[in-house]
């Protein structure tokens, strides 16, 4: 199998939106994904973009996404935050999410960031194993706050 790790392009959005649907049911959450194309499309290659992605394409067909943006920390910098890492579920266990993630650590370094940040649910075992590999801290600390509107 040849993977090619590459920056997501515009033509790529409906397959890493599927991905995110994916996601979502795997997290339990199917009816929360409420962004449309036409948003998912301007928010990442429109005039201001807000996100970047890395995709795992194998034979054209997007199989994994690293999506990730950079958030400002007032007493750490720019860092990189990762909003999710996505293998689709016939792939996983093949290496593409340590290849995704390298690419996005790499990326992380190559623009001097402060360092990386992202969430993981409390019940996802397989993804703090494997967050655990790469030396993560976990921070029982802070609580998640948001607002809808």
């Amino acid at each position: 199998m040849d993977i090619i790790i590459r920056k997501a392009e515009v033509f790529d959005c409906p397959q890493l939106l599927d991905l995110i649907k994916e996601l979502a049911t795997y997290e339990r959450a199917p009816n929360e994904v409420t962004v449309d194309m036409d948003e998912f499309i301007d928010a990442g290659f429109g005039p201001s973009p807000v996100w970047e992605a890395f995709v795992a394409d194998v034979d054209g067909r997007i199989v994994g996404m690293s999506l990730f943006y950079i958030r400002y920390s007032t007493w750490k910098g720019r860092r990189l935050y990762l909003e999710d890492i996505i293998v689709t579920e016939t792939m996983r266990g093949n290496g593409i999410g340590r290849l995704l993630f390298d690419e996005t650590l790499k990326l992380c370094r190559e623009r001097k960031y402060s360092g990386m940040v992202w969430q993981v649910l409390e019940w996802n075992q397989p993804a703090i194993n494997f967050y655990r590999k790469y030396g993560a801290t976990f921070d029982n600390e802070w609580v998640n706050v948001s607002l809808e509107f």
